[in-house]
């Protein structure tokens, strides 16, 4: 079994990711620098460090004690609005912390690099149908470039050092623990206003289509990554789309909320229509997204009842 560094393992994804792991009798390390996760999402038999990816100096002394196997990198700076404002905060995180795991995994020998990376803010229009892996790459946000730019160090380190990765590209991951507060996500800022009975905002006309994808089918394909898709970029998705004005539909009617949505004006950053093609993690991974939007919205509403 490997042992596995999950970085940002303390966080929403992170954590049903280390969950998985564990499960499966993997060895789990986590680094987090609880910016946007919480020491209660750690799930237990994770050894935990409290540590800061641009922190070169203490992942090294981390590298060293653990002789790991595999890295699998989710700690990033996801917000998309942050990206815009403090452009130099998001190219640390997301591409230096990036750089400092690739260095440290190469001096290590870590055997695989597993890189959760953004196709919902990276491929920019999906006019023409679902985007694919080989779509043309059009980010419209700092954070789609930051995310990017590293996809391009792992293929350099690959190439030079051999190092083999997989680079996973999500589309919008919703499900228990997406803190409604501290994190991008729709979905769970909706049921965090609607439990309190407020009216949720929605920016533009509400007709921007996203691919909502569960988080739990998420964790599966990171599992799946650990001995498949080697030197591989996958998308991971539903390749179905749905409106924000039809998500707030089925939410208000999961949680009776009689409420109307409050309409600002669309932000910058944001693109219309995201949808991505799963038919390469079809047939990598044997992979399909099993969790209906409604499946994975009721549950969802259960955990953030639950943690109220």
């Amino acid at each position: 079994m490997a042992k596995t560094l999950v970085t940002g393992g303390a966080g929403f994804i992170g954590s049903h990711v280390s969950q998985r792991y564990l499960n499966q009798g993997h060895q789990v390390v986590i680094i987090d620098n609880l910016s946007t996760g919480r020491e209660d999402n750690i799930p237990k038999g994770a050894k935990f460090y409290k540590a800061d990816i641009s922190d070169l100096k203490t992942l090294e002394t981390i590298f060293k004690e653990e002789k790991l196997d595999v890295v699998n990198h989710h700690a990033a700076q996801i917000d998309v609005r942050e990206s815009l404002e403090n452009p130099q905060k998001d190219a640390t995180i997301n591409i230096v912390g990036g750089i400092n795991l690739l260095e440290l995994s190469k001096k290590q020998g870590v055997k695989k690099f597993i890189y959760a990376a953004t196709g919902g803010a990276l491929y920019g229009e999906a006019s023409q149908g679902p985007s694919q892996e080989n779509s043309p790459i059009n980010p419209i946000s700092h954070y789609g470039v930051s995310k990017y730019c590293l996809e391009h160090y792992i293929d350099l380190c690959s190439r030079l050092y051999n190092i083999n990765f997989t680079i996973l590209r999500y589309a919008n991951v919703y499900g228990p623990r997406q803190n409604p507060l501290g994190e991008a996500g729709v979905i769970a800022i909706f049921i965090h206003a609607m439990l309190d009975g407020k009216n949720p905002m929605i920016y533009g006309d509400g007709e921007q289509l996203r691919d909502y994808v569960y988080v739990e089918d998420i964790a599966k394909a990171n599992l799946m990554a650990l001995s498949s898709g080697d030197k591989m970029t996958i998308n991971l998705g539903t390749g179905k789309t749905t409106s924000v004005n039809k998500l707030f539909q089925i939410l208000g009617e999961v949680l009776n909320f009689k409420g109307k949505p409050q309409f600002k004006p669309k932000r910058g950053g944001e693109i219309f229509r995201s949808v991505l093609d799963v038919g390469l993690a079809k047939n990598v991974f044997h992979w399909n997204a099993e969790v209906s939007l409604q499946k994975g919205l009721e549950n969802t509403v259960a955990w953030q009842r639950s943690a109220c």
